[in-house]
């Protein structure tokens, strides 16, 4: 399969941004940034699998069922076909660092079951 990321590449979005700060085969990393009440999808993904490392700030996390919450030098591991979110409830910006592992990295293997900006 392929990765659609290149080094560089960047997007902003009603939450906040994310910029891929390296890409190669089989592996995409990115810093995404979420402005406070900032919440991303309730999504998952069929090609990929995410690690995520909280740098600052405090996220809210989705994984499944559950809820949780993790701060600065916390992380996340999301599986392939794993419905998940991350939002920011409090007053500073939360910034981690995204590791995508999988055979087809694309902005389009993104599922969205809900989102308040209208998505779906």
């Amino acid at each position: 399969m392929e990765n659609k990321y290149k080094k560089g590449s960047k997007d902003t979005r009603p939450w906040g941004t994310w910029e891929v700060v390296e890409a190669g085969e089989n592996y995409c990393v990115k810093k995404i940034c979420v402005i406070p009440g900032g919440k991303l999808s309730l999504q998952m993904h069929h090609y990929r699998a995410e690690h995520w490392i909280i740098v600052s700030g405090e996220a809210v996390v989705t994984l499944g069922e559950d809820k949780f919450v993790r701060k600065a030098n916390e992380s996340v591991y999301i599986p392939a076909e794993t419905k998940h979110r991350i939002q920011n409830d409090g007053k500073a910006e939360v910034v981690f660092i995204e590791i995508q592992t999988g055979d087809n990295l694309d902005e389009n293997d993104i599922i969205r079951f809900e989102d308040v900006y209208g998505r779906v």
